[in-house]
């Protein structure tokens, strides 16, 4: 069962830590990202960000990430998250439409979480790095235009944070509020994917409610909305 909590604010430090699951596991990450790679071969072993030493004191959630590549975080996910040294947090904008209908995205074919249901999101990457802090705003805002097209000219981001731990996962999620309808939305979204050369969303999904959950969302994308509408 996910984890569910308030955060008023994000204080997260960058090291360059080592990560022994990567150092002791390299042949077999390798091998692993290889063979992942002959079925969908657009995914890009770029650098990415995960979590450790983190806390929360006072609705403030602290910690520090370090660096590693893709193809280490896919491989420790599939087999299993074998050592608890990390975890892989992540930012995600929850779009909510002016008559309280949310948006999800529908990851593409191509994609490493192909057919899965979430909201717009991405793990943190370097672009995240400022000086020796990391700014997920920053980075919820990159992975909402990407995905959606859609900009704080069309959305505005309530104060703070919903966390939801699920096992080695940590999702951040802020409430985006657009002054269109839900439908409204999905169409204007709709636009830009259709014109976007490599869209990562396959299409977009409006749910209002228990009839609109599948099981194509994540554990921790099912347990947030039961927390809204609760």
């Amino acid at each position: 069962m996910a984890d569910i909590f308030a955060i008023q604010r994000l204080e997260f430090a960058f090291a360059p830590l080592p990560w022994p699951f990567e150092e002791q596991r390299r042949a077999e990450i390798d091998a692993h990202f290889a063979a992942a790679r002959r079925e969908k071969p657009a995914m890009f072993n770029g650098q990415v960000l995960l979590l450790r030493d983190w806390t929360v004191d006072a609705g403030v959630l602290r910690g520090t990430f370090f660096a590693t590549d893709f193809a280490s975080l896919l491989a420790w996910q599939d087999f299993g998250h074998p050592e608890a040294q990390a975890i892989n947090c992540f930012a995600m904008g929850a779009l909510r439409g002016a008559d309280g209908a949310l948006l999800l995205g529908v990851m593409g074919s191509h994609t490493a979480n192909a057919g899965q249901i979430y909201f717009p999101a991405g793990t943190p990457d370097l672009s995240d790095i400022v000086g020796d802090r990391v700014d997920l705003d920053a980075s919820v805002w990159r992975e909402v235009a990407e995905e959606t097209g859609l900009t704080p000219r069309d959305l505005a981001a309530d104060p703070g944070w919903i966390a939801v731990r699920d096992g080695s996962r940590l999702a951040l999620i802020k409430t985006l509020r657009a002054r269109l309808d839900a439908a409204a939305l999905r169409a204007l979204i709709c636009e830009h994917l259709v014109a976007d050369e490599h869209p990562e969303l396959a299409d977009i999904r409006i749910v209002r409610g228990e009839d609109d959950l599948d099981p194509a969302m994540p554990v921790f994308i099912a347990a947030y909305l039961r927390h809204v509408w609760d």
